[in-house]
Formats: structure tokens, C-alpha cells, sequence
């Protein structure tokens, strides 16, 4: 993995972040059999393989996946049943609107996470979206429970 020393602070405060919530990580080769290269969303924890890691920002979404999801099934998310879950839209907007927030919790640019090579060319567009809280996830996470619409309260789903 090698990026600029901006990008290696934003890498580490978002390990350290997701740790301290409850979102295990794990580091370990997962060759090409992922989704996303690099990462792997397995049994609940975000595996990742620094070797070929592309987008370091796409830590912070996948874990917003676990984080919507509710406690009962969280530890048996993994990237191959998040897009068979009968709520798999608005998880997905759950996940991106919490993924913004953790961006501003932890005051790392949200580019970090909504690159250009993401999101069908809407990064643009869900960042100004969130940042006017006129993000539809962000009213699904207030329904939810998880924030006041202003703060996160809870970054885990009960």
C-alpha cells in the first residue's frame, strides 16, 4: 500500500475508529476474490489486504454496512449476502450517509471515501448532498435511531 502520508493518517484513524466501535479489522492476503480489491466484508469484520488495497476509503463504506445493519445480523454479514438482503437499497444509502459522517467525525476529507472511481460519477453529489443534511440516508439513520440528524448518537444498529 503506498499513498501519500495524507491518505496513511486518514488509513489509520479509520482502523483505529472502527476498532474502537466495535467493527473488528483484520489484515491478511485475500487474493482477487473480493468485490472490491483489497477488501473483504467477512463474518461481520472488514479483512484487508494492504498489498492490493486500491481505494483506502472504501474501508470506512464497507463498515458503514455493518454498521446499519441490525446487532442480530451483523456478525454474519459478508459481501456476497449485503446485496441479497431484502433491505439492501436502503442499507446502501445508510451505509454512504454514515460513511460521510465518519468522514466529518473523523475530520478526514469525505473524497477519501467518495472517490472519483466510485459511487457511478455521484461523489460530487452525495457529498454536497450530505454535507446540506438533504441526504435521504441520513433521515433513514435519524429513523433508525442512530443520529439526532445533526450527531451521531450511536454508530452501531441495535
Amino acid at each position: 500500500m503506498t499513498y501519500n502520508n495524507d491518505e496513511n493518517i486518514a488509513f489509520e484513524k479509520c482502523i483505529n475508529f472502527l476498532n474502537s466501535i466495535g467493527i473488528k479489522t483484520i489484515f491478511r492476503k485475500i487474493g482477487t476474490n473480493s468485490f472490491l480489491p483489497g477488501l473483504l466484508v467477512e463474518n461481520g469484520m472488514i479483512v484487508i489486504d494492504k498489498d492490493t488495497l486500491e481505494h483506502p476509503g472504501d474501508i470506512l463504506h464497507e463498515a458503514g454496512h455493518l454498521a446499519v445493519v441490525p446487532t442480530k445480523h451483523r456478525h454474519s454479514l459478508t459481501e456476497k449476502n449485503i446485496i441479497k438482503r431484502s433491505n439492501r437499497e436502503g442499507e446502501e444509502m445508510m451505509a454512504i450517509a454514515w460513511s460521510y459522517a465518519a468522514c466529518m467525525h473523523l475530520m478526514i476529507d469525505p473524497f477519501f471515501v467518495f472517490h472519483e472511481q466510485g459511487y457511478r460519477g455521484g461523489s460530487q453529489q452525495i457529498v454536497d448532498s450530505c454535507g446540506k443534511n438533504d441526504y435521504i440516508g441520513l433521515l433513514m439513520l435519524q429513523a433508525a435511531g442512530m443520529t439526532t440528524g445533526e450527531k451521531m448518537i450511536k454508530w452501531l444498529r441495535e
